[in-house]
């Protein structure tokens, strides 16, 4: 468990892969807006591609978890909205490296959903979050070593991603 988070996994039921099947949150509940692949210095979407977005929406979600006194290890659940699956299977080499960068072995509950579009018309991905704050507002650091349910077939494991 990572400060308000505890993993929740059925007994029974096969590890999941780069994702938890239910996380129970404590404390003070964050919920962040989707996030885009855009820069905040400029205001722009600075690639096409779909991999650096994707790290730069997980950077703008952090921003905002940050923002609110946590870290990776607080954020309990994501949705993330791709236009293109198929491009996001092809990039998941390099999506999950961005992950571990910024998430380490922290899997939150997931969802991934393939859209027609996104309301910024260069957008590729756009990402929502709940994060999970201490009641304190203390600041939890990334759980890169923490083991998380699935550990052995999760990002990484095979082409590293969420």
């Amino acid at each position: 468990m990572s400060g308000g988070l505890e993993i929740v996994q059925p007994a029974g039921w096969p590890a999941p892969r780069g994702y938890a099947n239910g996380v129970v949150t404590r404390g003070r509940t964050l919920h962040v807006a989707g996030q885009i692949g855009w820069d905040a210095a400029s205001g722009q979407i600075r690639s096409d591609d779909l991999a650096e977005q994707f790290a730069q929406a997980l950077d703008n979600v952090l921003a905002v978890v940050a923002a609110a006194g946590g870290g990776p290890g607080d954020v309990a659940r994501m949705t993330v909205y791709v236009t293109d699956l198929e491009a996001y299977r092809g990039a998941r080499r390099a999506i999950g490296a961005a992950w571990r960068a910024r998430f380490g072995k922290h899997f939150p509950a997931m969802a991934l959903l393939g859209v027609a579009g996104l309301l910024e018309p260069r957008a590729l991905v756009e990402i929502e979050a709940v994060a999970a704050l201490d009641a304190a507002g203390e600041v939890a650091a990334a759980p890169g070593g923490a083991a998380a349910p699935g550990d052995a077939a999760a990002p990484g494991a095979d082409e590293g991603a969420p």
